[in-house]
């Protein structure tokens, strides 16, 4: 990214009045070689709802990079995208499940098993996600959809992904809220829902 996310978190001190904790750059900044071009910083997590407030809160975001939330849980991200590479569109369904796997879920790949392009992915997630700089295009099923700066995508656990087809980075924020799928949605996509 043009530089580290400034992350402030805020707690409480002895007496109960909201103070500081944290004031620096967000820690958990993640690429994967797999995918050149693609930054991602976790800004926080939790892992159940309601979640636990405490007068100082653990940093959620060390660990092993995970794509999806915990069960009951959230992932707040930012996210750029360079303009996509060839290396990207050629990958075969093999190298792109090695992508996911990369980012802790190997099982969202869908891209060989009816995704159309290699970064096609479906978590039990209802994504909220806000295109901050640039365009990108969302990739479906059977549709493309051009987006632009101020543009929200509300993503409902469907087969996607994000395409930056133009010659500029492109940088997202998102909120990963877990989910699970209806029993019915479940059947029609010939998957046992995964909790």
């Amino acid at each position: 990214m043009k530089g580290r996310i400034r992350r402030v978190i805020t707690g409480h001190d002895s007496q109960g009045k909201a103070v500081v904790i944290a004031d620096e750059p967000a820690p958990a900044v993640r690429t994967n070689p797999l995918r050149p071009g693609h930054v991602s910083t976790d800004l926080w997590k939790t892992g159940a709802a309601p979640v636990v407030l405490k007068a100082r809160m653990d940093d959620p975001t060390d660990g092993p990079k995970q794509i999806h939330p915990l069960p009951g849980g959230t992932v707040f991200r930012i996210s750029e995208l360079a303009p996509e590479p060839d290396a990207v569109r050629n990958l075969d369904p093999e190298s792109a499940r090695e992508v996911f796997k990369a980012m802790g879920n190997e099982g969202a790949a869908t891209f060989g098993r009816g995704g159309r392009h290699p970064m096609m992915h479906r978590t039990e997630t209802i994504d909220y996600a806000v295109v901050l700089e640039g365009r990108v295009t969302l990739v479906l099923d059977d549709e493309d959809v051009e987006l632009e700066a101020g543009d929200v995508v509300i993503q409902c656990g469907t087969n996607h992904a994000w395409s930056n087809r133009s010659d500029k980075p492109c940088r997202m924020l998102y909120v990963l809220v877990d989910g699970t799928f209806d029993p019915a949605l479940a059947a029609a996509l010939g998957q046992p829902p995964a909790h």
